[in-house]
């Protein structure tokens, strides 16, 4: 009897299973998966804690030379406003300032505009209130297949070939790399500045880690195919942790 019982709650289970996967084959995983919600957690460290306005924190990898292109200084800048010289190795956990003493009330991590040919002033301008167009470029030149659409989808998504590149939408750093989120599969997350952040979903190869400094243009990961076997990438754009339509945010000339 209790076999018995035992294998009827297994198929109810199993019943059960199914009609929840066929209830929701209308919509797609990245409808309803906000990423900064789903991306696994950590204990709060030294190097969670936030550094001043003005100052970086370094971390593994980093360099004199990479930290000044990332906030478009140069490596003079840093080692003058930090009393070392410009090709001074630095070691994870150390503070550096990032922005001229008149300045420190600028913003800490990279300005979304740092990808032009052209430095940025020496005051960091704050970051956008809205929808900018073009600040962000096209990560990724092909046709857009699934469109943004407040409330059902948190952003949109482009075909492509596999193994295109996939390419940073502005300078930021990498927050997020791996597979740890089953719907967006391998994903890149960066931040651009204190209320801008990006996803990168559905690589087929990760070019980049967390904590990696990363400049727009940059190819950051290759297009993968979803599991419909359409060879595209999931895109999508936060403000303030909000999802907004990256279509406002790229060139219109863009696609």
């Amino acid at each position: 009897m209790t076999r018995r019982w035992q294998l009827t709650g297994k198929r109810l289970l199993a019943a059960t299973a199914l009609g929840a996967m066929f209830s929701g084959c209308t919509t797609m995983p990245w409808d309803s998966t906000p990423f900064y919600n789903s991306a696994p957690t950590r204990p709060t460290t030294l190097s969670m804690v936030p550094v001043p306005a003005g100052f970086y924190r370094v971390n593994p990898g980093d360099s004199m030379a990479g930290i000044a292109s990332a906030y478009g200084r140069t490596p003079q800048d840093i080692g003058s406003w930090n009393g070392l010289p410009p090709n001074s190795p630095v070691t994870p956990g150390q503070v550096l300032r990032v922005s001229p003493p008149m300045a420190s009330g600028s913003v800490v991590t990279p300005p979304v505009n740092l990808g032009g040919p052209n430095p940025p002033s020496a005051t960091a301008k704050p970051a956008p209130s809205g929808p900018q167009q073009g600040v962000l470029q096209w990560p990724l030149r092909g046709p857009i297949l699934h469109t943004f659409a407040p409330g059902k989808s948190n952003g949109v998504v482009i075909g492509g070939r596999p193994g295109d590149p996939v390419k940073a939408a502005a300078t930021g750093r990498v927050v997020y790399a791996g597979t740890g989120i089953e719907a967006y599969g391998p994903l890149i997350i960066i931040k651009h500045d204190d209320s801008l952040i990006t996803a990168y979903g559905q690589n087929s190869t990760l070019l980049v880690k967390e904590s990696d400094a990363v400049a727009q243009g940059q190819t950051i990961g290759e297009v993968g195919v979803d599991s419909h076997g359409v060879a595209s990438i999931q895109f999508e754009v936060r403000q303030n942790g909000q999802p907004v339509d990256p279509l406002q945010w790229l060139p219109k000339s863009g696609g």
